[in-house]
C-alpha cells in the first residue's frame, strides 16, 4: 500500500508539471516574404499576421517565436531563406505571393505551409483543389483573376478616351497568365486594344514602360504580383511620367501614387492567415483545410493622381470607394 500511495502522489505532482509544459510550449513560425524588412514590421501588412496571432492567444516572446525572413526584393534569395527556415525546424511556414510560396514548396513537403495570399493556387500547382488542397499547403486565395470585368469598367469610367491599354504582368508568376487571359474578353467588348508587357525585374519594368509608350498605350493595368507590389513606387512614378491612368489590384499601389485599385486588402489576408496557423497548431492537417477565397473587396482612388492626369472621377465611382486619397 505504501508503494501504491507513493506512486499516486508522484502522479499528482507530475500532472500540473505536464500541463504547465504544454501550456507554455513555444510555437515557431517561419515567415517568408519578398520585400525589404519593413520598419517597423507592426505597421506593415506583415504585422497584421502577428496581430492576428495575438488575438488568438499567441504572444511573441511567450508562446510564439516568429522567424522573420525578408529577401530584400531579390527573388533569387527566396530559396536560400526557405531552406534556412527548414533547417531551423519551424513548426509552420507562412508565405504570400507566388514566388514566395513556390520557394517554400520546393524547400519542404513535410512542414505545413500557409499561403497568406495567392491569385491561383490550383493553376500554380500549390494545391490539388480549393476544397481539398492535399499535400502540405493551404491558406488564402484572392479573387484577382476573377475581377477583370470590373477593372476594365473602372478604367473606362475614369479614362473614357483611352483606346490602347498595356497590361503589365510577370511571366514568372503563373497566375498572371490567367489574369491576362481573363482581361481579353472584357477589353475586347469595351473596344480596347490590349498590349501585353512582361517584366521580371525593376529594370524590365522601366524598359516595359518605354515599350508601352512606343506602342501608343494610353493606360495600364498592373497584374497582381509580389514584385510589382515591392516596386509600386517605381510603377506609379512611371505611369505618371507617361501620363497613363493606372489600375491595380492592391491598395498599396494607390498609397504609392497609383490611380485606382480594386481587389483584396493584403493586410487583411495576412491577418486571416493566423486562423489557419492556429488550426494547424491544434491538430488540423493542411491538406484537409479548404483554401479560403477572399470575399472582402475594396476600392481605393488617388484623387491627387487623377488631378495630375487631368481626369475627373465620376461621382458614382467615388461613392463606391473605401477611401479616396488626396
Amino acid at each position: 500500500m505504501i508503494g501504491r500511495r507513493a506512486l499516486l502522489s508522484a502522479l499528482v505532482l507530475l500532472a500540473p508539471s505536464r500541463a504547465f509544459g504544454q501550456q507554455h510550449r513555444v510555437w515557431r513560425v517561419g515567415f517568408l516574404a519578398l520585400p525589404k524588412r519593413p520598419a517597423p514590421i507592426a505597421a506593415s501588412r506583415f504585422g497584421a499576421f502577428a496581430l492576428g496571432m495575438r488575438e488568438l492567444g499567441y504572444i511573441e516572446g511567450e508562446n510564439l517565436q516568429i522567424e522573420w525572413r525578408f529577401a530584400e526584393g531579390d527573388v533569387g534569395r527566396l530559396a536560400e531563406l526557405a531552406a534556412e527556415l527548414v533547417r531551423l525546424k519551424v513548426d509552420i511556414i507562412v508565405a504570400g505571393g507566388t514566388p514566395v510560396i513556390r520557394a517554400a514548396q520546393r524547400a519542404t513537403a513535410a512542414i505545413p505551409i500557409v499561403m497568406a495570399a495567392n491569385n491561383d493556387p490550383v493553376g500554380s500547382g500549390f494545391v490539388e483543389s480549393l476544397g481539398r488542397p492535399g499535400g502540405n499547403i493551404t491558406g488564402l486565395s484572392n479573387l484577382s483573376t476573377d475581377l477583370s470585368p470590373k477593372i476594365v469598367e473602372l478604367l473606362r469610367s475614369l479614362a473614357p478616351k483611352v483606346t490602347h491599354v498595356a497590361v503589365l504582368s510577370n511571366p514568372n508568376n503563373l497566375s498572371n497568365a490567367a489574369v491576362l487571359k481573363n482581361l481579353q474578353a472584357p477589353m475586347q467588348s469595351s473596344g480596347l486594344k490590349i498590349l501585353p508587357v512582361d517584366a521580371t525585374t525593376p529594370a524590365e519594368i522601366s524598359k516595359g514602360f518605354a515599350t508601352m509608350r512606343d506602342q501608343g498605350a494610353g493606360g495600364i493595368i498592373v497584374a497582381p504580383d509580389t514584385m510589382f507590389v515591392e516596386q509600386r513606387a517605381l510603377i506609379a512614378d512611371l505611369a505618371l511620367a507617361n501620363q497613363m491612368p493606372s489600375v491595380y489590384s492592391f491598395r498599396e499601389h494607390v498609397e504609392a501614387g497609383g490611380l485606382i485599385s480594386y481587389g483584396e486588402h493584403l493586410a487583411d489576408s495576412y491577418h486571416r492567415a493566423a486562423v489557419y496557423v492556429d488550426r494547424i497548431f491544434k491538430g488540423a492537417k493542411p491538406g484537409d483545410l479548404p483554401v479560403e477565397q477572399s470575399a472582402k473587396l475594396e476600392l481605393f482612388i488617388h484623387r491627387g493622381t487623377a488631378k495630375t492626369l487631368g481626369l475627373v472621377i465620376p461621382a458614382d465611382v467615388i461613392a463606391l470607394a473605401n477611401d479616396v486619397i488626396e
